[in-house]
């Protein structure tokens, strides 16, 4: 990978690690995955909609699937991924779920599709789990466990650790379907999530519209990070696609990961979480571990 590209993931991963740091502060649940979908679709309107006067009188009935389904997946990763910030830290939730996604699919590789790990492969989910280990408070709960500590304290990693998990499932879960729809069915990888974006508006909108007086008020509270995630989040998505242009996929799919060493960083300055030493040390090691999955 070129230092150009390597330098445009790295941005990327910032900005992605900047905007799930935007959605733990915000504390949102459903509706606040609602307004991100509303700006979003306001927001990336008008390269949305150019690229969809001409692409879209060609689609077929697997395109709209795939692109249905995306929506759908979508929808269940941000509601998850929220109800996780809400019960558990930042620093525990995001790297559980970025760094669960490869381990899983090299797991579903090797069982289902027999598929061989070279010895980069297996190194690299040792890193992986090892940094999830680390990162999801694993020697604090160990020493908890020993020790007698707060049961609170052991529930709420356990929790960050269970929604991380879950997420991690989604986004394994909505790359495979975009994935299939971008290199089978040959559709525009910003229009597929532009146009799945509509499908999230309409799956969130009576969960935000049953109670209207509720939703304003959660609006003036968290139209700041909804307008930041809304509105910055696809910035990382729209940047890995120009590395790609230039890079192959199995250096940057990797490399995107490096996200989690900012989540781990900026998360623990700016969210005061503790255990920022080993969070760091267990982000680095899935950042590595995830790197050598996609090299072996």
């Amino acid at each position: 990978m070129s230092a150009g590209a390597f330098a445009i993931v790295l941005l990327a991963g910032l900005i992605h690690a900047g905007w799930n740091i935007a959605a733990k502060r915000a504390g949102g649940d459903a509706r606040f995955a609602f307004f991100t979908s509303v700006v979003m679709m306001v927001a990336w309107a008008p390269l949305g909609l150019w690229l969809a006067r001409d692409a879209l009188p060609g689609w077929d009935a697997a395109a709209w699937t795939a692109v249905g389904v995306s929506g759908v997946l979508h929808v269940a990763y941000f509601v998850v991924l929220l109800r996780g910030y809400r019960a558990s830290d930042l620093t525990v939730m995001y790297p559980v779920a970025r760094g669960s996604g490869p381990l899983l699919s090299s797991a579903v590789a090797v069982v289902l599709l027999g598929e061989r790990l070279s010895l980069a492969g297996v190194l690299g989910i040792a890193g992986v789990v090892g940094g999830v280990f680390l990162i999801a408070g694993g020697p604090a709960l160990l020493r908890a466990r020993r020790q007698g500590a707060d049961p609170a304290v052991r529930r709420r990693l356990q929790r960050g650790i269970g929604y991380g998990l879950a997420t991690g499932c989604l986004i394994a879960a909505y790359t495979v379907v975009d994935g299939y729809a971008v290199k089978v069915l040959l559709l525009s990888p910003i229009l597929v999530d532009y146009m799945g974006n509509f499908v999230r508006v309409g799956l969130l909108a009576p969960v935000a519209l049953r109670d209207r007086v509720a939703t304003a008020r959660l609006w003036r509270l968290q139209w700041r990070h909804a307008l930041l995630v809304g509105g910055v989040g696809p910035v990382s998505y729209v940047l890995v696609l120009y590395a790609l242009q230039t890079a192959p996929l199995s250096h940057v799919a990797p490399a995107r990961e490096v996200s989690m060493l900012f989540a781990a960083l900026l998360g623990g300055h700016l969210l005061g979480e503790g255990d920022r030493r080993a969070r760091v040390l267990g982000a680095l090691c899935i950042a590595g571990g995830v790197v050598a999955l996609g090299l072996g």
